[in-house]
């Protein structure tokens, strides 16, 4: 039996399009498809660094350490021996002055205290009212106070009187370690000279 060629070319067109339709929805049609190769996005946030708010404020710097008693002399403004008292202290005697720092005998002057934060402050000792001591003193510029080169650096206590007088440093671990020249061996120790010691290194010094 003859076949009509339009009939077969009818059946085949039709029979492509059904099995289009079958592709298309296998793959699920292409209504709101990504694009290919289209990055994906994430909808957390990136991480960001929070800065602290509670961070404590920055220390003072460290004091600084003496090695003799002439590095002390050097660098103090007044150096003067005297009394402690309610109101500040007496001086009895200056062993040097220097940068305009201008005291007599008889006159009494201001202490005042570190610069709060010193990582230091905690092992500074307090200057009782009655106690004889040399103090090395730095001037504060901007008022008429001193106070001492690097809190207990600059004490030394004295005991007795005339030149044979016992100085020694306040404390043990912040004191010299000689008189013009460092004693390794001697450092952490505390430091005991006398008196004239104190008085002749500091009328050495320019």
């Amino acid at each position: 039996m003859a076949v009509d060629p339009r009939r077969t070319r009818s059946l085949w067109a039709t029979a492509t399009a059904v099995l289009a339709l079958a592709a298309l929805s296998a793959c699920g049609g292409t209504d709101g498809a990504d694009p290919v190769g289209a990055p994906t996005t994430s909808s957390a946030a990136a991480p960001t660094a929070v800065a602290p708010t509670d961070a404590p404020p920055p220390a003072q710097g460290k004091l600084r350490g003496y090695g003799t008693v002439r590095q002390l002399s050097e660098t103090a403004d007044l150096v003067v021996r005297g009394e402690v008292e309610p109101a500040g202290f007496r001086v009895d005697e200056v062993l040097r002055a220097a940068n305009g720092a201008s005291v007599n005998a008889g006159t009494r002057i201001t202490l005042a205290s570190l610069p709060a934060g010193v990582p230091d402050m905690a092992h500074m000792s307090a200057l009782e009212p009655g106690q004889v001591a040399v103090l090395y003193l730095a001037k504060d510029p901007a008022a008429s106070t001193f106070r001492t080169l690097s809190g207990d650096f600059g004490v030394f206590d004295v005991t007795g009187a005339g030149d044979d007088a016992v100085a020694a440093s306040r404390s043990q671990a912040m004191a010299v370690s000689g008189l013009v020249t460092e004693d390794p061996a001697a450092s952490g120790h505390g430091f005991r000279t006398t008196l004239g010691q104190l008085r002749a290194v500091a009328a050495q010094v320019k």
